[in-house]
Protein backbone atom coordinates (compact mmCIF):
# COMPACT_ATOMS: atom_id res chain seq x y z
CA UNK A 1 0.00 0.00 0.00
CA UNK A 2 2.60 2.15 0.93
CA UNK A 3 4.26 1.74 -2.61
CA UNK A 4 1.12 2.60 -4.71
CA UNK A 5 1.02 5.97 -2.31
CA UNK A 6 4.21 6.41 -3.19
CA UNK A 7 3.66 5.40 -6.73
CA UNK A 8 0.52 7.97 -6.91
CA UNK A 9 2.90 11.00 -5.05
CA UNK A 10 5.69 10.71 -7.76
CA UNK A 11 3.37 11.28 -10.42
CA UNK A 12 1.53 13.61 -9.00
CA UNK A 13 5.09 15.38 -8.75
CA UNK A 14 6.11 14.70 -12.22
CA UNK A 15 2.85 16.19 -13.64
CA UNK A 16 2.69 19.59 -11.14
CA UNK A 17 6.47 20.50 -12.70
CA UNK A 18 6.35 23.45 -14.76
CA UNK A 19 8.52 22.09 -17.31
CA UNK A 20 5.64 19.39 -18.24
CA UNK A 21 2.95 20.52 -21.26
CA UNK A 22 -0.13 21.69 -20.17
CA UNK A 23 -3.09 21.61 -22.98
CA UNK A 24 -5.66 23.89 -22.89
CA UNK A 25 -9.26 23.73 -25.13
CA UNK A 26 -11.19 26.55 -25.80
CA UNK A 27 -14.56 27.08 -24.54
CA UNK A 28 -16.28 28.17 -27.39
CA UNK A 29 -19.32 28.77 -25.87
CA UNK A 30 -17.77 31.38 -23.40
CA UNK A 31 -14.90 32.77 -25.54
CA UNK A 32 -15.58 36.20 -27.64
CA UNK A 33 -14.46 37.56 -30.22
CA UNK A 34 -15.10 41.00 -31.04
CA UNK A 35 -14.34 42.99 -34.54
CA UNK A 36 -14.20 46.29 -35.37
CA UNK A 37 -13.73 48.19 -38.36
CA UNK A 38 -13.35 51.78 -38.91
CA UNK A 39 -13.79 54.30 -42.13
CA UNK A 40 -13.83 58.07 -42.58
CA UNK A 41 -16.40 59.02 -40.25
CA UNK A 42 -17.51 56.11 -38.60
CA UNK A 43 -16.90 52.60 -37.50
CA UNK A 44 -18.59 49.62 -37.43
CA UNK A 45 -18.02 46.60 -35.08
CA UNK A 46 -19.59 43.14 -34.36
CA UNK A 47 -18.66 39.50 -32.61
CA UNK A 48 -17.35 36.58 -34.15
CA UNK A 49 -17.12 33.24 -33.17
CA UNK A 50 -14.49 30.85 -32.29
CA UNK A 51 -15.12 27.50 -33.86
CA UNK A 52 -12.40 25.66 -32.38
CA UNK A 53 -9.54 26.41 -30.67
CA UNK A 54 -6.43 24.64 -28.39
CA UNK A 55 -3.23 25.12 -27.56
CA UNK A 56 -0.56 24.35 -25.40
CA UNK A 57 1.71 26.00 -22.75
CA UNK A 58 5.18 24.56 -21.30
CA UNK A 59 8.04 26.22 -19.31
CA UNK A 60 5.25 29.05 -18.96
CA UNK A 61 5.10 29.99 -22.89
CA UNK A 62 2.61 28.96 -25.42
CA UNK A 63 4.65 26.21 -27.48
CA UNK A 64 1.87 25.97 -30.09
CA UNK A 65 -1.88 26.58 -31.03
CA UNK A 66 -4.26 26.61 -33.76
CA UNK A 67 -7.50 28.23 -33.50
CA UNK A 68 -10.56 28.20 -36.46
CA UNK A 69 -12.83 30.96 -36.66
CA UNK A 70 -16.39 30.58 -37.80
CA UNK A 71 -16.59 33.62 -40.94
CA UNK A 72 -20.46 32.81 -40.93
CA UNK A 73 -20.82 33.42 -37.60
CA UNK A 74 -20.15 37.23 -38.13
CA UNK A 75 -22.63 39.91 -36.61
CA UNK A 76 -23.13 43.73 -36.08
CA UNK A 77 -23.71 45.73 -33.18
CA UNK A 78 -23.89 49.26 -33.87
CA UNK A 79 -26.61 49.25 -36.56
CA UNK A 80 -30.34 49.51 -35.03
CA UNK A 81 -32.33 48.27 -38.34
CA UNK A 82 -32.54 45.10 -39.53
CA UNK A 83 -32.07 45.81 -42.50
CA UNK A 84 -29.05 47.83 -42.59
CA UNK A 85 -27.42 45.47 -40.44
CA UNK A 86 -28.20 42.52 -43.16
CA UNK A 87 -26.88 44.65 -45.79
CA UNK A 88 -23.42 45.10 -43.97
CA UNK A 89 -23.22 41.71 -42.98
CA UNK A 90 -23.77 40.53 -46.49
CA UNK A 91 -21.43 42.47 -47.81
CA UNK A 92 -18.58 41.73 -45.50
CA UNK A 93 -19.59 38.29 -46.25
CA UNK A 94 -19.46 38.77 -49.89
CA UNK A 95 -16.41 39.14 -52.30
CA UNK A 96 -16.12 42.43 -52.03
CA UNK A 97 -14.16 41.40 -48.24
CA UNK A 98 -14.04 38.01 -47.22
CA UNK A 99 -15.77 35.38 -49.70
CA UNK A 100 -17.50 33.51 -46.88
CA UNK A 101 -19.35 30.79 -49.02
CA UNK A 102 -15.41 29.50 -50.35
CA UNK A 103 -13.35 31.03 -47.52
CA UNK A 104 -15.89 29.98 -44.12
CA UNK A 105 -12.93 29.94 -42.05
CA UNK A 106 -10.03 31.76 -40.47
CA UNK A 107 -7.26 30.02 -38.89
CA UNK A 108 -4.71 31.13 -36.93
CA UNK A 109 -1.49 29.01 -36.16
CA UNK A 110 0.55 29.77 -33.10
CA UNK A 111 4.78 29.76 -34.26
CA UNK A 112 6.45 31.31 -31.35
CA UNK A 113 5.83 33.02 -28.11
CA UNK A 114 7.96 34.62 -25.64
CA UNK A 115 7.74 33.44 -22.15
CA UNK A 116 4.87 34.83 -19.66
CA UNK A 117 6.11 38.05 -17.49
CA UNK A 118 4.00 39.37 -15.32
CA UNK A 119 1.26 37.25 -16.91
CA UNK A 120 1.56 38.98 -20.43
CA UNK A 121 3.77 37.43 -23.44
CA UNK A 122 4.40 38.36 -26.83
CA UNK A 123 3.18 35.02 -29.57
CA UNK A 124 4.13 35.02 -33.07
CA UNK A 125 1.22 33.27 -35.45
CA UNK A 126 0.67 32.49 -39.15
CA UNK A 127 -2.84 34.02 -39.85
CA UNK A 128 -5.28 32.73 -42.58
CA UNK A 129 -7.79 34.61 -44.71
CA UNK A 130 -9.69 34.22 -47.98
CA UNK A 131 -6.58 31.37 -48.14
CA UNK A 132 -3.60 34.08 -47.81
CA UNK A 133 -1.34 33.25 -45.13
CA UNK A 134 1.17 35.91 -43.13
CA UNK A 135 2.74 36.22 -40.04
CA UNK A 136 1.35 38.71 -37.12
CA UNK A 137 2.72 39.49 -33.93
CA UNK A 138 0.66 40.35 -30.51
CA UNK A 139 0.23 40.26 -26.78
CA UNK A 140 -1.35 37.58 -25.10
CA UNK A 141 -2.50 38.60 -21.64
CA UNK A 142 -3.59 35.68 -19.37
CA UNK A 143 -6.14 35.89 -16.04
CA UNK A 144 -7.12 32.59 -14.01
CA UNK A 145 -8.57 30.65 -17.33
CA UNK A 146 -9.16 33.57 -19.64
CA UNK A 147 -6.21 34.92 -22.24
CA UNK A 148 -6.99 38.22 -23.58
CA UNK A 149 -5.25 39.47 -26.98
CA UNK A 150 -6.10 42.51 -29.74
CA UNK A 151 -5.01 41.88 -32.90
CA UNK A 152 -5.05 44.64 -35.24
CA UNK A 153 -4.78 43.41 -38.93
CA UNK A 154 -4.04 45.21 -42.69
CA UNK A 155 -7.09 43.52 -44.76
CA UNK A 156 -5.26 44.92 -47.41
CA UNK A 157 -2.38 42.36 -47.14
CA UNK A 158 -5.12 39.28 -47.29
CA UNK A 159 -6.07 41.10 -50.83
CA UNK A 160 -9.72 42.68 -49.16
CA UNK A 161 -9.34 45.73 -51.65
CA UNK A 162 -13.16 47.19 -51.22
CA UNK A 163 -13.10 50.84 -50.71
CA UNK A 164 -8.86 50.81 -49.75
CA UNK A 165 -7.16 53.81 -50.46
CA UNK A 166 -4.07 50.86 -50.77
CA UNK A 167 -5.79 49.52 -53.97
CA UNK A 168 -7.92 52.87 -54.76
CA UNK A 169 -7.13 56.33 -55.96
CA UNK A 170 -9.84 59.28 -55.63
CA UNK A 171 -12.33 57.26 -52.96
CA UNK A 172 -12.69 60.77 -50.99
CA UNK A 173 -15.29 60.27 -47.96
CA UNK A 174 -15.49 56.30 -49.14
CA UNK A 175 -12.52 55.35 -47.74
CA UNK A 176 -12.68 52.46 -45.22
CA UNK A 177 -9.40 52.11 -43.91
CA UNK A 178 -7.14 48.66 -44.13
CA UNK A 179 -6.67 48.39 -40.39
CA UNK A 180 -9.26 46.21 -38.42
CA UNK A 181 -9.31 44.83 -34.66
CA UNK A 182 -10.50 41.81 -33.00
CA UNK A 183 -10.72 41.85 -29.58
CA UNK A 184 -10.02 38.07 -28.22
CA UNK A 185 -11.39 36.86 -24.58
CA UNK A 186 -10.43 33.08 -24.85
CA UNK A 187 -11.90 31.29 -21.84
CA UNK A 188 -10.10 27.64 -21.98
CA UNK A 189 -11.96 24.88 -20.58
Amino acid sequence: MKTISLLIAVVAIIFATPGNAQEFKANTAKSTIKWEGKKIGGAHDGHISLKEGTFTVKNNQITSGTFVIDMNSMTNDDIESDEYRGKLIGHLKSDDFFGVNKYPTAKLVITKSGKFKNNAATVTGDLTIKGKTLPIEFEVKRSNKTYISMLTIDRAKYDIRYGSKSFFDNLGDKVIYDDFTLEINLVVQ
